[in-house]
């Protein structure tokens, strides 16, 4: 193995014990427990088959590589809000949600959509052939 992937599993190694630590000083630990191991059965049973389904989907596609990037996009941006929109209530500090961001996650996911279909449209036309010509 080279110097790198020993150095990078090693700081690998160092993270996860820094995380178990700083679990551990929490004052309600088990509460944190909880919430990752929710975040693993979300992953296993939600996530993971459905970035398998959309990459049979997209199977065979010319584009595939850049639909998968903007799926990946996408479903980041809905991972990291969505618990944000769905949670019940007020949140606990005010400033975490200043924004209206019901709104502003539709415009984000809705200029990945636009992107990727210019960026489709351009690859297309670039392999027309030109009847100006």
């Amino acid at each position: 193995m080279s110097p790198l992937r020993w150095a990078t599993g090693g700081l690998g190694l160092v993270m996860i014990g820094i995380g178990a630590w700083r679990i551990a000083v929490q004052p309600a630990p088990a509460e944190v427990w909880v919430w990752l191991a929710g975040a693993v059965v979300l992953h296993d049973a939600i996530l993971a088959p459905l970035v398998l389904v959309v990459g049979l989907l997209l199977v065979g596609r010319r584009d595939r590589g850049l639909l998968r990037g903007a799926a990946i996009v996408a479903g980041s941006v809905l991972l990291v809000t969505l618990p944000l929109l769905l949670r019940p209530g007020a949140p606990p500090n005010p400033s975490a949600l200043p924004l209206p961001y019901g709104r502003n996650l539709v415009i984000v996911l809705a200029a990945v959509a636009v992107t990727t279909g210019a960026v489709l449209l351009e690859r297309r036309r670039r392999k027309r052939p030109d009847s100006d010509h």
